[in-house]
C-alpha cells in the first residue's frame, strides 16, 4: 500500500488562481506558510469574474452567503460556493467553486479545491482539501501537537516539515466520517473513506476503506 505525500499524487488542481501556487512545492503543508501572502497578492492583481465582497474578502459569481456568517481577510471564495449560517472564516482561506461551508464551521489558513463539503460543525486548521473531499458533521482537522513541536509526517518514510502548525491533507475525493479527528498531518489518499467516530494520525492510501488506524482496506476493481 503505497503511502502517497505529493501534491502530484493527491491533487488534480484545475482552480486556475491556484495552479501557480500547487505547481511550485512538492508537498501540499508547504504551502500553509505562504498562503496569505500568496491570497493577498491575488487580491491585489485582480481576479477575473471576482468582485470585493468586504475588505480583503473577494468572491466569484454566485456566492451565496447568509447575514451570520462571519469572514474575515484576506479571503477567496470561488465562484457558486454557499456560505451558510455561523459559518467562521478566519482569514488566510481559500477555496475553489461550489464549496459548502456549513452552520457553525470554523477555516482558518487553509485551502479547499473544487466541490468541496465541510457543511456540519467543522474545523479546518491549516489544511488543504482537494477536489470532491467531504468531511462529516463534527470532523475536525487538529493541527497543534499537544508539546507544540514542528509535525512530522509519519508515512512511508518520516518527513521534517518543520512547521508548527498543520491539520489535515485529504486528497481529491477523500471522505471522512462523523465525529471524526485528522491529528495533526494526517494525510488521506484520494477516493479514500474513514468510518466515523475514528481518530487518525499518519498517511493513508488511495482507493481504501479506514475503519480505524489498523484495520485498512483496499477497495476491490479501481
Amino acid at each position: 500500500m503505497r503511502k502517497s505525500v505529493t501534491i502530484q499524487e493527491l491533487f488534480d488542481c484545475k482552480t486556475s488562481y491556484l495552479k501557480p501556487l500547487f505547481a511550485r512545492y512538492t508537498y501540499p503543508w508547504e504551502m500553509l506558510p505562504v498562503l496569505k501572502d500568496y491570497i493577498r497578492t491575488l487580491i491585489q492583481e485582480g481576479i477575473p469574474g471576482f468582485h470585493e465582497y468586504a475588505e480583503d474578502v473577494w468572491v466569484g459569481e454566485n456566492v451565496k452567503i447568509y447575514p451570520t456568517a462571519v469572514i474575515e481577510g484576506p479571503t477567496i471564495i470561488g465562484s457558486g460556493t454557499e456560505v451558510r449560517p455561523g459559518a467562521f472564516i478566519r482569514g488566510s482561506v481559500i477555496c475553489g467553486e461550489n464549496c459548502v461551508i456549513g452552520n457553525s464551521t470554523e477555516l482558518k489558513n487553509c485551502i479547499l479545491l473544487d466541490r468541496v463539503q465541510v457543511p456540519h460543525y467543522n474545523y479546518v486548521g491549516d489544511s488543504v482539501l482537494g477536489n470532491k473531499a467531504h468531511m462529516g458533521a463534527g470532523s475536525i482537522c487538529s493541527n497543534l501537537k499537544s508539546d507544540g513541536k514542528p509535525v512530522v509526517i509519519h508515512g512511508d518514510t518520516e518527513i521534517e516539515t518543520g512547521i508548527r502548525k498543520i491539520g489535515g491533507i485529504i486528497a481529491d475525493g477523500g471522505d471522512v466520517g462523523c465525529g471524526c479527528v485528522l491529528n495533526p498531518g494526517t494525510v488521506i489518499g484520494q477516493n479514500t473513506s474513514v468510518y466515523p467516530l475514528t481518530s487518525l494520525r499518519g498517511v493513508f492510501p488511495a482507493n481504501a476503506i479506514v475503519k480505524d488506524v489498523n484495520r485498512v482496506i483496499i477497495r476491490e476493481n479501481r
